[in-house]
């Protein structure tokens, strides 16, 4: 990885690329959904501070837990004078977004039982995870039966 001397305090695209692990391309992309910003020399170069590498990792990590990008600019304007985050704005912001990201693992977990369900096309219900998860009908009926029952048993 290269190394910036410490009195450099703004960063070339490629400078910020390198050290960030970010392609110029998304460097871009970032800088034009208003996530990082930019001053332009009088060559029309961008020029980025350092503490640009602490947002471009920040906006990275949320990304790769599944926070849309949106949700990343929201909770950056947040900070004052779009200020680099801190270890602590990490911690407050990820908690706000776990709920989200819980509610993704589930639908996950749903996703990859999908096909043992249309597999099964509710003939072995002692098995289903979708409607009789961890066999809580197993001691009672199975198969279409069990719908009629659970059918009944909402109008009660």
């Amino acid at each position: 990885m290269p190394q910036i001397h410490e009195k450099i305090h703004e960063l070339t695209v490629g400078q910020l690329a390198a050290r960030s692990g970010a392609a110029v391309s998304a460097l871009h992309f970032y800088e034009s959904k208003g996530l990082i910003t930019s001053r332009r020399t009088a060559g029309n170069q961008r020029r980025y501070t350092r503490d640009t590498l602490r947002r471009v990792a920040f906006v990275r990590a949320a990304q790769r837990v599944g926070i849309p990008l949106a949700t990343i600019r929201e909770a950056l304007a947040e900070l004052p004078e779009e200020r680099t985050p801190t270890k602590e704005d990490w911690a407050r912001l990820s908690e706000a977004w776990r709920s989200e990201l819980d509610e993704r693992i589930r639908l996950n977990r749903l996703r990859d039982h999908l096909t043992d369900c249309i597999g099964c096309g509710c003939l072995s219900l002692n098995t289903c995870v979708l409607s009789n998860p961890d066999d809580i009908f197993g001691d009672r009926l199975t198969g279409s039966r069990l719908m009629v029952e659970r059918r009944n048993t909402k109008h009660e």
